[in-house]
């Protein structure tokens, strides 16, 4: 299985013409009836030896975590973050399998932050100082890995891991549980303004940028999504015609960014706030047992259409885009 990084590495080493590769994705789009820039397309599997691995370390890991804890839960996750390293240069370095890299990306960043959280708690220190250091140690974990082993999904655990750290700075701030959801939007939008950076690297999708975007762009849309919908009561069970109204609109707005930037992530993140605002617009009207049924029908098959027709959605919302930032979106044409 080859990927668009490959083809883009084979041209760069002059086994293939540019040219020839750009009519073999040409042709692959004419028989998938879309645009391949419009697929998102992005590696997680090549074939089973990836689960396969990806099942192994996951085993070999766990059990050599917990045999160490045993001794002291610090050792334990010490244990994890070596061999997640170790099994990252053979699997990653050299096989670079995808599914086994996002995984061991995970344990190692994850093992890190847990390693100095168990360090402060058996030494009983202060935990805001633990929980401060501990995300610094997640952020420091991301960058080392991503030096040595350029794993895509690598800057979205670094910036999650930084997200978490200036949050743990600001929550000396008096009030700061009232402004959380604020905080984790103005978050959400860096990321999100991080993540377009890395596509517009990469209009195309040809490259590990555009990878890189794709995980940044799921680590945004929640961010984004959630403290908008807070911040208007949804989770609180606010259901007036009006507060629904503004979902929709919301999710509208959200779409219509989706598709000028060509990620759907946005949508997916908000779709359980629009099912949530049409079952109480369907409860309003009296369809009481079957609302949330009918809801899904209704948002799913003006979803199943959007995917259907996306290129010419897109067509018309560029039409819409002004054109000092054309250039930084996937093309139409």
């Amino acid at each position: 299985m080859y990927t668009d990084e490959d083809l883009y590495k084979a041209v760069k080493e002059g086994v293939f013409e540019a040219s020839a590769v750009d009519k073999f994705r040409e042709l692959m789009a004419a028989q998938a009836s879309t645009k391949s820039v419009d697929e998102e397309n992005f590696r997680l599997i090549s074939g089973f030896n990836d689960i396969f691995v990806s099942i192994s370390s996951f085993i070999l890991m766990l059990s050599a975590g917990w045999v160490s804890s045993q001794v002291t839960p610090v050792l334990g996750f010490l244990v994890v973050a070596v061999l997640s390293w170790l099994l990252s240069l053979f699997f990653v370095n050299k096989r670079r399998l995808a599914l086994p890299a996002i995984l061991l990306l995970i344990s190692f960043v994850g093992s890190s932050v847990a390693f100095i959280v168990s360090l402060f708690t058996v030494f009983k220190l202060d935990v805001d100082i633990a929980a401060l250091i501990a995300s610094g140690a997640g952020v420091l974990a991301a960058w080392a890995h991503w030096k040595k082993f350029h794993v895509p999904i690598t800057v979205a655990a670094g910036m999650a891991s930084l997200l978490a750290f200036v949050l743990v700075l600001l929550s000396k701030i008096e009030h700061f549980g009232e402004m959380i959801p604020f905080f984790v939007f103005v978050g959400g939008l860096f990321t999100f303004a991080l993540a377009m950076r890395w596509d517009a690297k990469d209009t195309q999708r040809t490259t590990r940028s555009s990878d890189v975007a794709f995980w940044l762009h799921l680590l945004s849309a929640p961010l984004i999504v959630h403290p908008v919908f807070t911040m208007l009561g949804i989770l609180k069970g606010a259901s007036s015609l009006l507060s629904i109204a503004v979902v929709i609109l919301i999710y509208v707005f959200l779409a219509t960014i989706s598709i000028a930037t060509d990620r759907r992530a946005l949508m997916v993140s908000s779709l359980i706030y629009v099912l949530y605002a049409f079952q109480k617009l369907f409860n309003a009207y009296g369809m009481v047992s079957s609302s949330l049924a009918v809801s899904g029908i209704f948002i799913g098959s003006i979803l199943l259409l959007l995917s259907a027709f996306w290129h010419k959605s897109r067509v018309v919302v560029f039409k819409m885009v002004p054109a000092r930032f054309i250039k930084y979106l996937p093309p139409i044409n």
